[in-house]
């Protein structure tokens, strides 16, 4: 599934699961040192903390920072940015329990064919720019123009970041000397659990952690209310969240949408901000979003979401491609959910029952109801294509006007060299990848949406003339794959060896008679790393794998030379970008694959063999843990079990290590270090753990997005304010996450406050409960709001790092002064006057009071009387019924600040 394409979708029709991170600064004069001990400054403290490493590491080794004008060039420069990303992902998630960090092991064969697609065309860019660069730089030298010479580097193939390689050798042993000298030196380390899971153990990173989260719930001693921080670029993370039915589970990613200021040169690189996605204010939205009208029965919102799982696996993923009439940028995911809503009782009933997850015939899916939801869907497909052929001519017509006018027009700005070179070679780059503008506006051949299109696709893209047996073969290897990848997120792996073997998928219309298909699955094993390299990797990376490989991919006498092709077709019909295209790779056959592979294992040397060995994960505790007892108990025959109270809710064994890991750093080392096995195999049950409680919600049928569907309306936006989803998306703040707010936070966020500015009155943040009145009232300089009343006593409604309100959360500080208040100011008695911080979350409030010695006068007193000093009072709950709890921004205003809100 396409990761910005699904990610947008969401946040556009959910914005309110968005909220920005909040990271610690350090004092003044700490040195950039940030205790992270100490509470989490986003108001929530997470328990648990996976990372899924390969969003880390990709990062770190090909920056794409236009303002990089040297990536790294040497795996050591790589961690040492690996473990600053780390560093800072720890300092804003504070995890209390647990940090489990997981790289991409060898994968399924199901995923396979997509590494290989990507690391074949990797290669085939790679080559077209280095042959490009050496043009560029043979020009500059004969216009005279000095440049960087070009340095030789480790990191030149990003191909090496694949399981097996020396690279992700070298990296498994760095991490394991970070965790070391993190348990020893951070306190925020100290109580924690770090579990690494390297390369060499088998399994993708996300799905390695998400089996780790299943196999914890519904045992001993697990805390049903644990809360999970996830942090991970890949959509397939948001499906794996909702499919654990873990309610307090967020993921951490950067902000993909914002735009950065780049920094001027000289400076520093200008860190991406961070924001959390949270789960469960997405089950909030689904909830409401797909409510089935006068439902026959009970609703079970849990069943629905596993529902919209399956829905969101028509429109692609990395192990199945998406149905042509189904693209999530076309609004697929909006007439998936549409069409289920208006079908739900015509359908029967739910499409999945997850609880049957591990039945042998696959009767957790329901294919005659899947096959009556997925034809009505096919019925729209003639629009679907109708308007995107409309939408694509009107396209190439606007971008020949623009080229008609450009090709006048020439413009070129003199640089610095070597940031030319770079910027001509990208600039190459994407021209050669933008068909458009190569001059090949007519690479449709099948035209879909136009008379005969369906016999065109087949014909195109399977060259067969037998429409119908090539349907149904692929409706069924199709269905096959979609109950694969059902039982992948909700159960773990169905099969190592199972793949989807064609390029392209059916239409919605072709699903038919799917009662008759046998869903039956043969678990077979994983590859060997250096096997994964073999059926990945494409003949320029060969020198990732040992020497006595190379002849295999290189070789014209290979028997698998026709695996490895040095040039092949991208299919990019009917798209616009070589990117968007399939890459039309042969799959490859794993018999003939092992036959050839096993001949050469006897010629590798030591170190080769064990990184082509599978190892178990590795678990690192400080010598102060409560668990160091219980793993001196280990010994190298028997795994003990882990005590559940001493871990804090940690299931699993423990056994000793084989390796030289215990005394990995030095004598002085007071980190203890084993395997770490997951507990015994049992059903995932897709619930909420008992005893769990669910977050106070917060999203109401305002807050869902009304739009027409795709194909029911002209261009490529919907007809609604977009400025309005925007500013929805800007309403959630910091604050929606926070179930508690500190008095300092409250007073802080005050401001100093400008009341009786020319805004528009704010006619909703009236309370009667304290006979505070509709003001003139705009914005504070710290984004507090100054509300003024009808009397001489004032109130301060106040807001964190945002300039909107939150829908559900507000604090005001009020002042009550001991004197007499006049209009030149409050005149405060011998102790000055006092002050109550409230904050409330929907019925919750809460109360602290405390006293002030510090004097001012006018509009004097909000900048020097705003320290609170003397007894600090803990939140107290008080009834919120009487307020108003939904305030919304108001305009700017510039009056001057005034006694009443100081």
């Amino acid at each position: 599934m396409g990761v910005p394409s699904f990610y947008r979708w969401l946040v556009n029709r959910y914005p309110n699961v968005i909220v920005n991170a909040i990271e610690a600064k350090p004092a003044a004069g700490d040195h950039e040192v940030i205790d992270s001990s100490d509470p989490n400054p986003n108001g929530i403290e997470f328990d648990n903390l996976y990372l899924d490493m390969n969003g880390i590491i990709h990062p770190c080794f090909h920056p794409e920072e236009e303002n990089h004008i040297q990536p790294p060039n040497t795996f050591d420069e790589v961690f040492d940015r690996i473990f600053d990303y780390i560093d800072r992902l720890f300092q804003i998630v504070r995890p209390r329990k647990l940090l489990y960090l997981a790289i991409d092991g060898v994968a399924p064969r199901a995923k396979m064919n997509q590494q290989r697609s990507r690391r074949f065309r990797t290669a085939k860019d790679a080559e077209l720019a280095e042959s490009q660069e050496e043009i560029l730089r043979k020009e500059f030298e004969a216009e005279g123009r000095k440049i960087l010479p070009k340095l030789q580097s480790e990191v030149a193939d990003s191909n090496i970041i694949t399981p097996g390689t020396e690279f992700m050798e070298k990296l498994s042993k760095a991490l394991r000397l970070y965790v070391r000298l993190r348990l020893n030196k951070d306190p925020g380390w100290k109580n924690v659990k770090v579990i690494l899971s390297d390369a060499n153990v088998p399994g993708e990173g996300e799905h390695k952690i998400m089996r780790f989260v299943r196999l914890q719930r519904n045992l001993s001693g697990y805390e049903a209310n644990t809360r999970h921080c996830l942090y991970g670029l890949d959509a397939d993370l948001i499906m794996l969240a909702l499919a654990s039915h873990e309610p307090h589970f967020a993921i951490l990613r950067e902000e993909v949408f914002s735009q950065i200021q780049r920094p001027s040169s000289g400076q520093s690189l200008v860190k991406k901000p961070y924001q959390f996605l949270q789960i469960w204010t997405l089950r909030e939205y689904l909830e409401l979003d797909l409510r089935i009208a006068d439902a026959p029965f009970a609703i079970d919102i849990e069943k629905i979401i596993d529902d919209f799982i399956l829905m969101c696996c028509f429109a692609g993923n990395d192990f199945l491609p998406h149905i042509p009439s189904l693209n999530i940028n076309e609004g697929a995911i909006d007439l998936l959910m549409a069409v289920y809503k208006d079908n739900f009782k015509s359908l029967g009933g739910y499409l999945v029952d997850m609880h049957k997850v591990k039945d042998k015939k696959a009767s957790y899916i329901n294919l005659k109801r899947l096959e009556k939801f997925i034809l009505k869907v096919g019925a729209y497909e003639e629009r679907i294509f109708k308007k995107r052929a409309d939408l694509k001519e009107r396209t190439v017509r606007s971008f020949m006007r623009k080229m008609a006018l450009e090709a006048s027009e020439q413009a070129a700005e003199v640089v610095e060299n070597t940031k030319e070179l770079q910027k001509r070679i990208k600039d190459f780059m994407q021209k050669n990848n933008d068909l458009y503008k190569q001059g090949l506006v007519s690479n449709d051949k099948v035209r879909l949406g136009l008379p005969g299109w369906k016999k065109r696709y087949y014909n195109e893209k399977f060259l067969m003339d037998d429409i119908e047996r090539t349907r149904q073969e692929l409706v069924k290897r199709y269905t096959e794959g979609l109950c694969w990848v059902l039982e992948y997120y909700f159960s773990g792996v169905p099969s190592w060896t199972w793949y989807y073997p064609y390029h392209y998928g059916p239409f919605a219309s072709d699903f038919k008679g799917l009662g008759s298909i046998c869903i039956k699955f043969q678990m077979g094993g994983p590859f060997k790393p250096f096997d994964q390299l073999m059926a990945v990797l494409p003949p320029r990376s060969a020198s990732a794998l040992p020497e006595p490989y190379w002849s295999l991919m290189t070789s014209e006498e290979s028997n698998l030379v026709d695996f490895y092709p040095t040039d092949f077709e991208v299919d990019a019909d009917g798209k616009r970008y070589l990117w968007q295209g399939t890459a039309k790779l042969p799959f490859i056959n794993e018999e003939r694959l092992l036959i050839e592979t096993k001949k050469v294992e006897k010629e590798l040397k030591d170190e080769e063999s064990k990184r082509n060995s599978e190892r178990a994960d590795l678990m690192f505790i400080s010598q102060f843990h409560n668990l160091v007892p219980k793993i001196l108990l280990c010994n190298n025959t028997f795994r003990v079990p882990i005590d559940v109270q001493a871990s804090a809710g940690l299931n699993g064994y423990v056994v000793a290590c084989n390796e030289d890991l215990v005394n990995f750093v030095d004598e002085e080392d007071g980190v203890m270090c084993v395997h770490y096995e997951l507990p015994d195999t049992h059903l995932h049950i897709p619930r909420l753990v008992e005893k769990a409680e669910l977050p106070i919600k917060t999203i109401t049928e305002e807050d869902i997005l009304k739009t027409p569907l795709w194909h029911e309306y002209e261009g490529w936006e919907p007809p609604v304010n977009r400025s309005q989803i925007i500013q929805n998306r800007q309403v959630t703040n910091t604050n929606r996450a926070v179930p508690q707010l500190s008095y300092n936070e409250a007073w802080r966020g005050a401001g100093s406050g400008f009341s009786t500015g020319r805004g528009r009155p704010n006619q909703r943040t009236s309370c009667p409960d304290t006979s505070i009145q509709p003001s003139t009232g705009g914005w504070g300089q710290n984004d507090g709001i100054g509300v003024t009343s009808n009397t001489n006593r004032g109130q301060v409604f106040t807001q964190r790092a945002s300039s909107y309100n939150s829908y559900s959360t507000h604090s005001r500080i009020h002042y009550s002064p001991v004197g007499k208040d006049s209009s030149s100011g409050p005149s405060y008695g011998a102790h000055g006057p006092s002050y109550v911080a409230e904050y409330w979350n929907n019925e919750q409030s809460y109360q602290a009071t405390w006293s002030s010695s510090q004097h001012g006068r006018g509009s004097k007193t909000g900048q020097s009387a705003r320290n609170p000093t003397g007894t600090r009072a803990v939140w107290e709950p008080r009834n919120a019924a009487s307020t108003n709890r939904r305030s919304v921004p108001v305009s700017s205003g510039r009056g001057r600040g005034s006694p009443e809100t100081s």
